[in-house]
């Protein structure tokens, strides 16, 4: 497929769970899928920037690594408080006083290790959907819909330290904003698209070059366009962001509701995933705004199950021919109309 970009997650929690220890960078992965085999075990991180740096010398100007980070560790984390959902994890929770400089480290020692493997870091993003209880709880102080959401400040912190640790570090590197999930309504829980825009400082809006959501496809008609959703909200605020570029950093076809379990042997159900991608390709495809659509994942991950390999490797989904069909327009003059983005079964 030949993309252009190359999306990483950093599960800070996973990588340093003792604040005694610096970030283990190149800790042993399985390289299953959740228990699932086939297996290729490597060393992490480093591991894979090692793999990316062989293809971006093999083919110039392609896989350019986009960093996204999650998970508070336990020792960087505040205690319960606030709205949140039983069950919550320690690693949800915002940072505590003075853990913003753990945070910074963990930054600079992936960037240490970019250059030691000769792979220039150029994008950043601050923290995975921080609009989504999953990844910052809790959203409100107290469990009301219209409470005030507290998750743009915390949200703001994190990106003000990033952007001044990239700043230390030189030039050529730049963040990419949001990482929204596509959340329509506000509730106790969860904070929306627009809700999230709106109360975040202004400053931070002009952080980073470009803004991005994640959209998965969806069955209904009309289907709901998270991009649109998040171009008003940012047109909204006007300013820098009114009209900056928007990237869709995860995308993909499952079952109707996207991340439940796939229906079993259901080649029809497939399809019919494939094809609500379809209809979001083609509306991604003629609005300018949109510079990237990033596809989450490409093997099967079991407990969000969109991805275009099945989990054993051992069948591809239709969504993968679409999607290949789609790389290929990748640095192609646009064209007034859609392209004729087709499924197969």
């Amino acid at each position: 497929m030949h993309p252009t970009y190359i999306r990483l997650l950093l599960d800070w929690a996973a990588l340093q769970p003792r604040a005694d220890r610096p970030p283990a960078l190149g800790q042993a992965v399985n390289g299953c899928a959740r228990g699932v085999a086939p297996c290729g075990p490597y060393a992490g991180l480093r591991d894979q920037l090692a793999a990316i740096a062989s293809q971006q010398r093999s083919q110039p100007g392609r896989f350019q690594v986009v960093i996204d980070v999650l998970g508070a560790p336990a020792w960087a984390a505040l205690a319960p408080h606030g709205c949140e959902l039983p069950g919550t994890a320690a690693l949800t929770r915002p940072l505590r006083a003075g853990a913003l400089a753990g945070y910074r480290a963990l930054i600079g020692a992936v960037l240490a290790l970019g250059a030691a493997e000769g792979v220039p870091l150029q994008w950043w993003s601050p923290w995975n959907e921080p609009n989504h209880p999953r990844f910052i709880s809790p959203q409100r102080a107290s469990c009301a819909a219209a409470a005030p959401p507290v998750s743009p400040a915390i949200y703001a912190g994190l990106a003000r330290a990033m952007a001044a640790e990239l700043d230390a570090a030189g030039p050529g590197r730049r963040m990419i904003l949001g990482e929204l999930s596509d959340l329509r309504v506000d509730s106790p829980y969860t904070t929306s698209v627009a809700t999230f825009i709106a109360a975040l400082p202004a400053d931070v809006l002009c952080l980073g070059p470009v803004w991005s959501i994640h959209a998965y496809a969806a069955r209904e008609r009309p289907a709901p366009d998270a991009v649109a959703a998040l171009e008003r909200a940012l047109a909204a605020r006007g300013g820098c962001a009114a009209s900056a570029p928007v990237w869709v950093t995860e995308a993909g076809a499952g079952a109707a509701h996207p991340g439940a379990p796939r229906p079993a042997a259901a080649a029809a159900d497939q399809l019919a995933g494939c094809q609500a991608l379809a209809r979001q390709l083609r509306a991604w495809y003629a609005d300018p705004r949109v510079g990237a659509v990033f596809q989450y994942t490409f093997r099967e991950d079991p407990s969000f199950p969109v991805g275009l390999l099945s989990a054993d490797l051992s069948g591809a989904y239709p969504a993968y021919r679409l999607l290949l069909d789609y790389s290929r327009l990748a640095g192609a003059a646009r064209s007034a109309s859609p392209p004729a983005l087709e499924c197969h079964a």
